[in-house]
């Protein structure tokens, strides 16, 4: 069962006090799953086995079949794809971690406190804000390691990671709102793999999306991993899909694609979340 710990500073001897505020009750909320995510190191295998393995098959295995845009090379072309994939995947871990809480009746106890409303989701998207940047550092020293390098600066760099992290907030809402929507870890993780993965596979994450059928071509092209995926290819100086005169407008412009995609999904995902987590719980 998910120990619970109450802070001390919402009892006392006369009763519970009221909420020391919504920032101060999400913290506690965040602090208490990165807690978890110490103590539960398997429970990271998503964030840091996963990516690595991903980055070295690729790199190695199919390294040497696949043609890059411009003769560039693979390993460099592979890493922006792999950051897309593996930013997606972040709403995965919050949705198990939220689904996870509702099913140890852990979201049950937090009601009996004295906590501002909201703080329990706020708290579930900190900690897992700090999650995906765990990938992050982690994927970025597998690849220098396996010869991929950043040429386009330091300025151009951390907007590629500002990017990265920006949008891994917004798979967080996903993630939250499917976790308040599935009442189960099991269903959670049944239902992410069947979406997740097929979305990640049709863009440009391991190929470039000239070498696949019209139709698919055409998915892959408005598909936001694609242009989150050649985002961070263009920020990072590595090889990528040249935009032709006849590609969409989402190939052309990919980091304001990006962009848009991850302000509509919090504009989207933020309030349905909310509104399925409070339906959820008052049953």
């Amino acid at each position: 069962m998910t120990a619970l710990t109450i802070p001390e500073q919402t009892v006392t001897s006369g009763g519970p006090q009221a909420s020391r505020g919504m920032l101060h009750d999400m913290w506690v909320i965040a602090r208490r799953g990165l807690v978890h995510m110490k103590r539960q190191p398997e429970a990271l295998s998503d964030a840091t086995i996963q990516p690595i393995m991903f980055v070295l098959l690729f790199a190695y295995v199919f390294g040497g079949a696949i043609d890059v845009p411009g003769e560039g090379n693979y390993r460099e072309f592979l890493m922006g794809g792999i950051f897309a994939q593996t930013i997606v995947f972040t709403a995965f871990g919050v949705a198990m971690s939220l689904a996870h809480d509702r099913k140890n009746q852990a979201v049950d106890r937090f009601r009996a406190l004295p906590i501002a409303r909201g703080a329990v989701l706020g708290g579930h998207a900190i900690a897992n804000l700090f999650k995906a940047l765990l990938p992050i550092v982690l994927m970025s020293l597998c690849g220098l390691a396996i010869g991929w390098r950043i040429h386009d600066g330091l300025v151009h760099a951390a907007l590629g990671y500002l990017l990265l992290i920006g949008f891994a907030f917004a798979m967080i809402w996903v993630g939250v709102l499917l976790g308040s929507v599935v009442a189960t870890p099991e269903g959670v993780q049944g239902i992410a793999f069947a979406i997740m993965f097929p979305i990640t596979f049709m863009a440009s994450t391991f190929v470039p999306t000239e070498s696949m059928p019209p139709f698919l071509r055409t998915v892959a092209d408005w598909n936001p991993v694609t242009t989150l995926a050649n985002s961070a290819r263009e920020l990072f100086g590595n090889p990528t899909t040249a935009a032709g005169p006849n590609d969409p407008w989402s190939i052309a412009h990919p980091i304001t694609y990006s962009i848009i995609w991850i302000v509509a999904i919090i504009a989207v995902c933020a309030p349905l979340a909310v509104r399925a987590y409070q339906r959820s719980v008052a049953k």
